[in-house]
């Protein structure tokens, strides 16, 4: 997807996919993980999301990756923490206590830039990106993290009834993604309540990928 798609919906301020708190999906299911204290969680294409509130105040340290930096000035503000920036390779890094964020196209994010992470925390990447773009992804995910725990959410709808994002990711589609790195296992599925965007069926798929 073109990357003038996003920047856009931050500048116009439409933003209705950021929620108001945390994702019931990963209060329910973090522990799924099953974590130490201080582990390092990857959150891709975080934007502001309040998640990152959550992960830190459990104890966690977070890095995330957004191609929008105003939504990172906005985290940053509602978390109340002053940022160190530096440049990163061809992204920009802003830093405070156990928070690394990447500012900049995910695809240029390295495993030596990004460091060590023991989970990944997808709740708005891979049904972000339109089906032509979604095998890269996935791809340079596992790539980058060394193939940590995972704990993914996707969306099962009817695609010709709805442009995405988010788009459409059937359970084929996840483990022809991840079967070879991982052990796949569904964990949750629910209906959206009155339908996706208010506009067709689907279903919230919860996955949980341990590394074979």
């Amino acid at each position: 997807m073109d990357p003038s798609f996003w920047h856009k919906r931050w500048e116009k301020n439409e933003t209705g996919f950021h929620e108001s708190k945390a994702n019931p999906v990963l209060v329910t299911h973090f522990n799924e993980l099953s974590l130490a204290k201080g582990s390092r969680v990857f959150v891709p294409l975080c934007g502001k999301t309040l998640d990152i509130s959550w992960l830190l105040s459990n104890g966690n340290r977070v890095a995330g990756a957004e191609l929008s930096q105003i939504a990172i000035e906005q985290l940053f503000i509602q978390l109340g923490r002053h940022p160190e920036i530096s440049t990163v390779g061809d992204m920009e890094q802003w830093s405070a206590n156990s928070l690394n964020i990447f500012i900049g196209d995910i695809f240029t994010l390295s495993r030596k830039m990004l460091g060590t992470v023991d989970a990944i925390y997808d709740r708005a990447a891979l049904v972000a990106f339109p089906e032509e773009m979604r095998n890269r992804y996935t791809a340079h995910l596992t790539e980058i993290t060394g193939k940590p725990p995972q704990l993914l959410v996707c969306y099962d709808y009817d695609q010709r009834l709805m442009a995405g994002p988010p788009f459409s990711v059937s359970h084929k589609e996840v483990k022809r993604h991840y079967a070879a790195s991982y052990d796949v296992t569904l964990i949750a599925s629910t209906d959206v309540p009155g339908g996706l965007k208010g506009k067709c069926a689907a279903r919230e798929n919860v996955w949980l990928l341990q590394s074979k």
